[in-house]
């Protein structure tokens, strides 16, 4: 029987070409809309889904697929998916295994470098017609070369923003519920702190952790303001990890220097967000992870894992909560 996958539509072409030149030979993958007609003709004779949280995945998908064996994300984040349905259906869902942690942390050293040095402010200043006639004093900027880096979740993506921060020779700390040891902070370069203490200590707080009950709001206006003046924040993980009005308030009223956001508490954010007024703020739209490499490490972790439970394996990278 050949392994047969069904993946919602959700990329163009030239993605789908890279997803079949990594499936292997004799599977099926069939794409269509999620909840067509076709969609839910593949599903009931699926084993696998392979997707990304943008669809919840509530009690009536998984009636619709009675042979589900496993669902696969392409991403890291699952906050948005109905786990008790999951639960109750006995299938496992797997986020990525890593795949975009290069991107993000990447995309966190560039907002690092972006806001320190007002990129933004600058190419529209030469867009403008503005090459000549900057006041050096008034508008500052600054290098990552011994900043002190304070990483909140060091995991995958964190370790990642570690090891490329050391390469700028910043100093690098950390707060995480789990704790490295002795010999992997030496080996990784970094020192464990509390949390209350990385937020004073640090020029620069970058956030990597899940979106669960315990980092909602996580950084809200007590946190903010143990923070420098001159500090700044990034987020790459998930908007509500962030209480928005705090960082307002912090930034409107320069208690810290700037934020980099990749991500907001509501996708797309209103026009009229109160936080696009502000200059000391560099924004993207929630895209560090999908840089065109990832697509083929994603594909390939996908494929993995479905082959390890069609050998009748346990899945890698099964979200917390659905963890035996």
């Amino acid at each position: 029987m050949p392994i047969r996958i069904v993946m919602p539509t959700l990329f163009g072409e030239p993605v789908l070409a890279i997803a079949r030149e990594v499936l292997p030979p004799g599977w099926e993958l069939q794409v269509a809309d999620f909840g067509s007609e076709a969609f839910l003709a593949a599903l009931r004779e699926a084993e696998y889904y392979i997707g990304s949280p943008r669809f919840p995945l509530g009690a009536e998908f998984y009636r619709a697929a009675p042979r589900l064996k496993l669902v696969q994300l392409f991403s890291a984040g699952y906050d948005r998916l109905d786990l008790e349905a999951a639960r109750r259906a006995g299938v496992p869902i797997a986020n990525n295994g890593g795949s975009n942690s290069v991107a993000v942390a990447e995309h966190a050293i560039l907002l690092m470098l972006a806001v320190l040095r007002r990129l933004v402010s600058q190419h529209e200043n030469v867009l403008a017609g503005r090459w000549h006639g900057n006041d050096f004093t008034a508008t500052r900027v600054y290098e990552l070369e011994d900043k002190v880096l304070g990483i909140v979740g060091l995991g995958n993506i964190g370790k990642k923003v570690a090891r490329r921060a050391k390469a700028f020779d910043m100093r690098v700390q950390y707060y995480d519920i789990r704790r490295l040891s002795g010999d992997e902070e030496d080996q990784l370069g970094v020192r464990f702190t509390l949390f209350p203490e990385l937020l004073k200590t640090s020029d620069i707080v970058t956030l990597h952790v899940p979106l669960d009950a315990s980092t909602r709001n996580l950084i809200g206006a007590s946190e903010l303001s143990l923070m420098k003046p001159s500090a700044i924040l990034i987020n790459t993980c998930r908007g509500p990890v962030v209480e928005e009005k705090a960082l307002y308030d912090a930034l409107a009223n320069e208690r810290i220097f700037g934020a980099g956001l990749d991500v907001l508490a509501e996708e797309p954010p209103p026009q009229n967000h109160p936080l696009f007024s502000l200059r000391s703020v560099t924004f993207t739209p929630h895209f560090a992870g999908p840089s065109w490499e990832n697509w083929t490490k994603a594909f390939r972790n996908c494929f993995d894992n479905i082959g390890r439970v069609a050998r009748g394996e346990k899945p890698l990278w099964v979200v917390p909560e659905l963890r035996e």
